[in-house]
């Protein structure tokens, strides 16, 4: 059955991530570090990876919270729809993270950046900005693509599926939340 088959590789791909561990300590870490620095943590993805931005930042800002460490300073570059827009339509679309990102962006900040593909055009420019910039970046992605590249730490889901790379995203900052919350 399809949906057996959909499950599996889901299941597959979070065994995968379980494996690769150590990619998932090193991003608990540097957000660790960010939040006790004061930090800023920015988010960004198209579509459904936009939606997972958000949800994490909105995680990062209320879940994590813990009494015993400071707040996360976090924003989702995709979230303020008249800023986007306004660069989409004066500018371009490739150019709505990289430019909100010369507004905000600080030494001691991070860029996460969410990409099923690894080659959403505007999501690469953010990185190099940020690479610019002296800014470390994680990418969160599938199989293939240039954030690959371009990223300092990379956490890959081992699928070209969209939908199951989307869930599996979801399932892995669902996780790193609750290790953040302590």
């Amino acid at each position: 059955m399809e949906n057996e088959k959909f499950l599996q590789e889901s299941k597959n791909a979070i065994d995968d991530l379980i494996e690769n561990n150590d990619k998932i300590s090193e991003m608990i870490n540097l957000l660790q570090e960010v939040r006790n620095n004061k930090n800023n943590v920015f988010v960004i993805g198209n579509g459904g990876s936009s939606s997972t931005a958000s949800h994490f930042v909105c995680d990062l800002l209320k879940t994590s919270i813990n009494n015993s460490q400071p707040r996360f300073r976090a924003q989702c570059l995709s979230d303020n729809t008249a800023v986007m827009t306004a660069w989409s339509n004066d500018v371009s679309y490739d150019d709505i993270f990289s430019e909100q990102l010369k507004n905000f962006v600080e030494k001691g900040d991070i860029l996460i950046a969410i990409s099923c593909s690894g080659n959403s055009t505007n999501v690469i420019k953010a990185v190099e900005e940020s690479k610019r910039r002296g800014i470390k970046t994680i990418g969160l992605t599938g199989n293939a693509g240039k954030l690959e590249e371009l990223s300092d730490l990379v956490i890959k889901v081992p699928s070209d599926n969209i939908l199951l790379i989307e869930g599996v995203h979801s399932v892995l900052l669902h996780y790193i939340t609750e290790i953040l919350r302590g």
